[in-house]
C-alpha cells in the first residue's frame, strides 16, 4: 500500500536520511594547480615573456686580431591573456521571507566555492590535456611537447623520442633526455628532473617504479637508480584532472616555464536585486595560464 505523505510536513521528519545528504559538502581533493605551474601575479591586461638568446661558443682569436663579438637577438614572445571567470547564485524573496536564507545560501556559497575551484584545476590540468594537440600552440608556434621548437642552434626537443607507457626503462631515458638539454644557442645548461606528473591510473605503477628499493619487476639483484639517486626531489604529483590514462609529464628546474598568473584573485559579492527581491551572490576571479620555455616540461603521450 502506498504511503501518501502531506505536502506540508518537514522533508527532515519524514526523510531525515534524505535530507542529510542533501545537505552534504563532498570532500574535496587538495589543491593541485599549484603542482603544474609557477605562481606569479600580474597589475595588467596581458603578460608578456620575451626570449633574449644568448651567445655562442668563443671562437679562437689569432695573434694580432681583432675581438670577434656576438649579438643578443629576440626569440619567441609568449602571451598570457587573463580570462575572468565568473559565477553566482539566487536566493529568492520568498525563500528570505520563509528564514531560509542562512540554510540555503550557505549550502550554495560552498557549492559557489567548489564550482570556481574545480573550474581553476580544469583551466590548468588543460595545458597538459592539450600538450600534444597541434590545435594548442604557444609562443614558438608549436604544441607544449613536441620534437621541433625552433631555436637559432635547429629545432630542440622536450618529448621522449619513442612514445612509451610508464616504465623505468622510459623515465630513464627521458631524465637522459632532460640532461642534455641546450640553449637557444645549443650550449649545455643544468637542466635536472624535479617532478613527475601522472593521472589517477598511473598512480600505483609509479610508486612501484620509484619507491622499491630493488629495481622494479625484474629478479636482478640491482638497486632501484631513481630511487637511489633522488631523480625526482618533489616525487609523484598525481592529477585528478588530466584526461589522458597514459600520457605523463616531468617538471624539471628551468626557470619561467609554466607559469600561473593572478590578475584579480576570487572576490566574493553580494547584493538584492530591486524587482524581484531576490538576493544574489557572485564570485569572480582572473588569471592565466601557460608554458614560456618548453624545456621545464617533458612528457610523453603513452601508447
Amino acid at each position: 500500500m502506498a504511503t501518501v505523505i502531506s505536502t506540508g510536513a518537514h522533508p527532515k521528519a519524514l526523510w531525515p536520511g534524505i535530507h542529510a545528504w542533501y545537505g552534504r559538502m563532498y570532500d574535496e581533493h587538495k589543491v593541485e594547480y599549484t603542482d603544474l605551474f609557477d605562481e606569479e601575479t600580474s597589475e595588467k591586461a596581458y603578460e608578456e615573456d620575451v626570449e633574449i638568446t644568448a651567445f655562442g661558443l668563443a671562437p679562437v682569436k689569432p695573434e694580432g686580431t681583432a675581438i670577434q663579438y656576438d649579438t643578443e637577438t629576440q626569440g619567441s614572445v609568449t602571451r598570457y591573456t587573463h580570462v575572468a571567470y565568473s559565477l553566482g547564485y539566487i536566493v529568492t524573496y520568498e525563500e528570505l521571507r520563509d528564514n531560509l536564507y542562512e540554510v540555503v545560501s550557505k549550502r550554495r556559497a560552498q557549492a559557489l566555492a567548489f564550482s570556481m575551484r574545480q573550474t581553476k584545476e580544469n583551466v590548468c590540468a588543460n595545458v597538459y590535456n592539450r600538450a600534444f594537440n597541434t590545435s594548442y600552440t604557444f609562443g614558438d608556434g608549436q604544441v607544449a611537447i613536441c620534437s621541433t621548437h625552433p631555436t637559432l642552434n635547429g629545432n630542440q626537443s622536450n618529448i621522449l623520442t619513442n612514445a612509451a607507457d610508464l616504465s623505468e626503462a622510459a623515465i630513464e631515458d627521458l631524465v637522459v633526455q632532460i640532461m642534455a638539454t641546450q640553449n637557444n644557442r645549443g650550449l649545455r645548461v643544468s637542466n635536472l628532473p624535479q617532478s613527475l606528473h601522472i593521472p589517477v591510473q598511473l598512480w600505483f605503477e609509479a610508486n612501484r617504479i620509484l619507491n622499491s628499493v630493488l629495481q622494479n619487476d625484474t629478479a636482478n639483484n640491482a638497486i632501484n637508480a631513481l630511487r637511489a639517486t633522488a631523480t625526482f626531489p618533489k616525487g609523484i604529483k598525481v592529477n585528478h584532472y588530466f584526461t589522458s590514462a597514459t600520457a605523463w609529464f616531468v617538471r624539471t628546474n628551468i626557470p619561467r616555464g609554466m607559469t600561473h598568473f593572478t590578475r584579480e584573485a576570487a572576490s566574493f559579492d553580494q547584493d538584492n536585486d530591486f524587482d524581484t527581491k531576490n538576493a544574489k551572490a557572485a564570485t569572480y576571479e582572473r588569471y592565466s595560464v601557460g608554458m614560456t620555455d618548453f624545456r621545464q616540461l617533458w612528457g610523453t603521450p603513452g601508447v
